[in-house]
């Protein structure tokens, strides 16, 4: 069973691993309902109670589909999902985080949840056109309301973190950062501990390089995700996958899974931190809980520092699309 752990000085407690249930819907290859469904509740056994999800997923359908799975259930989980798109059509049509909207999508997050509250509510994306102290203000007015328990933002630098924590405590802040991605810690981890916001990192596995999985772009079917990612492609995916070995040989020596020192790396880098690993199966989930058993030593930590400083992961993380969404 999993440990719990404090994110924000608000008293937002959640499991120390939580659950990213974005690829049950969507980007990682074809869904499995049932599977999915099986996995979710494999979580709840586990202690594994921080669901992170958001309207964007599907768009829709992976909140319908935790509303569904998680009746009669729901007072056992944690439940974080996100604001921050216009979405028409079925896509994403630019930025929205106007107050007006922010309540919308929450009383549509709360109908498809099938529950009264969301226990956290990120920014998915920073909103060039609306100022973060308007944004914080509308998510306080929700927990004001009783629909909104803890406020939180995703992928936003120093400034706006700032701003945004002025005007309602920020609780947490979600972002990629793992072995893979480091571009935190220059300055904004040093910023949430001076500030006390939690870090849930997404993406904690690098899309499957750290758990030796990972294949060539071209290697993944249409519509997955890893296709546009420039780390999967040509000589990025080659210095990438030599970058990892430190992870392999580690992970023989400890006789436990290359996935499962990665994680092991982000629980040792702070009990401030709560990667959020997303699986739809429940192996991989069992896998994934289990690295919470593992402690690496001081020297195995400064190993795979060394092994794969930012300096030697090759290619940006993101497209240039999907750049432009990141506040720094």
């Amino acid at each position: 069973m999993l440990k719990t752990r404090k994110l924000g000085s608000q008293g937002l407690t959640v499991s120390e691993l939580g659950l990213g249930c974005m690829g049950m819907s969507q980007s990682y290859g074809p869904a499995d309902e049932t599977e999915s469904i099986a996995t979710l509740h494999r979580a709840i056994d586990l202690g594994c109670t921080f669901l992170d999800t958001a309207e964007v997923y599907g768009p829709f359908t992976n909140e319908d589909l935790l509303g569904r799975a998680l009746e009669g259930k729901r007072d056992h989980v944690t439940i974080a999902t996100k604001f921050g798109f216009a979405i028409d059509g079925g896509g994403v049509a630019g930025a929205n985080s106007r107050p007006e909207h922010i309540r919308e999508v929450a009383d549509a997050s709360l109908k498809r949840l099938r529950t009264d509250h969301i226990d956290l509510f990120y920014q998915h994306r920073v909103d060039p056109a609306v100022p973060i102290e308007d944004v914080a203000g509308a998510v306080a007015d929700l927990v004001q309301a009783g629909k909104v328990r803890f406020f939180g933002l995703s992928e936003a630098g120093v400034d706006t973190i700032e701003r945004a924590h002025k005007v309602h405590p920020v609780s947490a802040l979600q972002s990629e950062y793992s072995l893979w991605e480091r571009n935190l810690e220059p300055e904004i981890i040093p910023l949430l501990r001076r500030l006390d916001i939690g870090l849930v990192p997404f993406s904690p596995l690098g899309r499957g390089f750290l758990t030796g999985t990972a294949k060539r772009a071209d290697d993944y079917p249409e519509g997955d995700y890893r296709r546009m990612d420039p780390r999967f492609q040509g000589d990025n995916f080659d210095a990438n996958m030599r970058a990892a070995d430190i992870v392999r040989t580690i992970a023989s020596r400890l006789g436990a899974k290359p996935g499962q020192v990665g994680l092991a790396w982000l629980l040792g880098k702070g009990s401030d931190i709560v990667p959020i690993p997303g699986t739809k199966r429940r192996a991989y989930l069992e896998e994934n809980v289990a690295a919470a058993e593992i402690v690496l030593t001081e020297a195995e930590m400064a190993e795979i520092d060394r092994a794969l400083a930012p300096e030697k992961v090759s290619g940006p993380r993101y497209g240039a699309t999907h750049m432009a969404l990141i506040n720094r």
